[in-house]
């Protein structure tokens, strides 16, 4: 950042602290380089742009790259500032993600309220909320969204007794209805899907196959869009006790009916689970195949009780 024209790779190694102890240690020319490629990837994962620039005759030639931090790219622009009350909220945002699911977008204004002298983790007015992904496929398909590279991933879809092998273009993760989603191209279909993060099975391969960073623009509206139409599309007419929590949950994305309320839903099964954890709260009027969907799950935990207190039975 103390130059516009940028460091070379070979002053970076003679002149920043870290480098050059390790040269006057003897450290080879390869190591050296390896830590090179570590620290720039580290940087950039930080949020830190880092401009590299080739012969100015011929900017293809990167023989004698010269690299830098830009700083318009870095700082905030000179005509923003905000109030202490913004900076505190910008600040109370920046600690809402975990570490493992925050996107490189929000590291990058993590980074620049930090330029200003705040600190993105301190909590305000006592706590900060966080938002977690708990799938674990997550970290994987955001590192393949940002890096625009083919995943490939093993998916289990309901019915199904084997997984089956998907590989994709991912676009975009969106949650809706607190379950994240994966938009993205399905290559052998050569069409967009959404995908439940949760029906993924097993480790997401990030593979070295590119694609054109285009196909992300306005694909998280797309997701949410679709998602939307097909909970417009089907609806469950529903009976849920007052006051409980069935009825303060369902009660935020429900219409009320002469008969109860209806919500739209986007998956039978993943409903199905969600109502039948309310127990007695929820009775399901319609769609048919929803009730017994429920009924199936609740007779299932009965049975599950009623084995496990037989087992109790024979062990005393």
């Amino acid at each position: 950042m103390a130059t516009e024209i940028g460091l070379t790779k070979q002053q970076i190694i003679e002149n920043v602290s870290g480098y050059r102890q390790r040269v006057e240690a003897g450290a080879k020319t390869d190591a050296l380089e390896k830590m090179f490629e570590r620290d720039k990837d580290e940087l950039r994962s930080l949020g830190v742009p880092i401009e590299t620039i080739g012969d100015p005759t011929d900017p293809q030639d990167l023989r004698e790259a010269r690299y830098r931090i830009p700083q318009a790219d870095y700082d905030l622009p000179a005509d923003i500032d905000f109030t202490p009350a913004e900076l505190a909220v910008l600040r109370l945002a920046g600690s809402v993600w975990s570490t493992e699911s925050v996107s490189l977008d929000a590291r990058s204004g993590v980074r620049k309220i930090r330029a200003l002298g705040i600190d993105g983790d301190e909590p305000i007015i006592g706590f900060a909320p966080r938002i977690a992904a708990r799938d674990a496929a997550f970290p994987a398909l955001q590192e393949g969204i940002e890096r625009n590279r083919v995943v490939v991933f093993e998916y289990l879809k309901p019915g199904e007794t084997a997984p089956t092998r998907r590989r994709v273009r991912p676009l975009a993760q969106v949650e809706y209805e607190a379950r994240w989603h994966l938009f993205g191209i399905d290559i052998d279909i050569d069409a967009e899907r959404t995908f439940l993060l949760s029906r993924i099975v097993g480790d997401v391969k990030v593979t070295a196959q590119t694609f054109d960073v285009a196909l992300r623009e306005g694909a998280a509206d797309r997701a949410l869009a679709g998602l939307e139409h097909v909970a417009a599309s089907q609806s469950a007419l529903l009976e849920v006790t007052p006051g409980t929590e069935a009825a303060l949950r369902l009660g935020r994305r429900a219409t009320p009916q002469a008969q109860g309320i209806a919500v739209g839903y986007v998956d039978r099964h993943i409903f199905a689970d969600e109502l039948a954890s309310y127990g007695p709260e929820v009775r399901v009027v319609s769609p048919a195949d929803l009730r017994d969907a429920v009924i199936e799950r609740l007779r299932a935990i009965v049975d599950q009780h009623s084995a496990d207190r037989r087992a109790e039975g024979s062990r005393s």
